[in-house]
């Protein structure tokens, strides 16, 4: 086989050199656009608090924080980051909300019956040509606060009397919507509740927030978090924590016995 001169050899070099420079820009720009490797991921046994109602008390000596987004600003944010806190951002997406600033942007034809609390309605989750983009400005809105994570609630619609034909698979279809959403804007996402489909949903998520597992024996149900190494958010409010700190402990869930209103209040395991 005959040997290419030298200039052809350096030719060749120059070519190699030139395309490795012009590349590496376009890769940053990946890297950018899907920061995945910078999200947070909060492993089991992460303690943390959870106040969504009354004055904040930012006092408590915990490393994550759990806020309302729509009530905080982005220097309460700061504030917390300061305080060496990541923290999270509490938004009902599965459900419409009538004191919400953006509740006039909802229109009727997507909002179902009642959900049990005040002034909240559940949502028709099959119609994502309305509610994604409702749903992105509510995670810009976390983003440009500077919150770390997305706690996205009322995610069990399917399971519940919305007045709309909810099935499972519209279910798993919106809560992946909102983990892409969450991701895309470079923060990380809780499954809040929705035990019956941690199985399918136990790779999009982040970590997960429960309420009353031990009350209703379910606790083992978030084992697939734990051993993904993710943290599971737990909050009791009628058992004393005698009843249910020693499975949080052997599950290596974070626990807390909260009050339903869930103001500054806290007892952990």
């Amino acid at each position: 086989m005959r040997r290419p001169s030298l200039p052809v050899l350096l030719t060749a070099l120059f070519a190699v050199l030139l395309t490795a420079c012009t590349a590496a820009p376009d890769s940053g720009a990946d890297d950018a656009r899907t920061p995945s490797g910078d999200r947070w991921r909060p492993r089991p046994g992460t303690d943390w608090q959870w106040q969504l109602s009354g004055r904040l008390d930012t006092s408590v000596d915990v490393p994550v924080y759990d806020i309302d987004g729509f009530d905080h600003s982005k220097e309460t944010v700061a504030k917390l980051h300061r305080d060496g806190r990541k923290v999270i951002c509490y938004l009902s997406t599965g459900a419409w909300e009538d004191f919400r600033p953006d509740a006039d942007d909802f229109p009727k034809s997507v909002i179902g019956r009642g959900n049990g609390w005040e002034g909240e309605r559940w949502l028709d989750i099959r119609r994502t040509d309305v509610l994604e983009p409702l749903m992105a400005e509510r995670l810009d809105m976390c983003r440009d606060k500077g919150f770390d994570a997305v706690e996205p609630d009322n995610m069990d619609g399917y399971r519940n009397r919305t007045g709309f034909p909810l099935t499972a698979d519209d279910q798993l279809r919106y809560n992946r919507l909102l983990a892409r959403l969450a991701h895309e804007r470079g923060m990380s996402v809780g499954l809040k509740n929705d035990l019956d489909q941690i199985p399918e949903l136990v790779d999009d998520f982040d970590f997960a927030v429960n309420e009353q597992c031990a009350q209703y024996g379910e606790c083992a149900e978030l084992t697939p978090f734990v051993e993904a190494d993710k943290a599971v958010f737990h909050v009791e409010y009628e058992l004393s924590t005698d009843r249910f700190c020693a499975d949080s402990r052997r599950l290596e869930l974070s626990s807390l016995l909260k009050k339903y209103e869930l103001d500054a209040w806290r007892r952990a395991c």
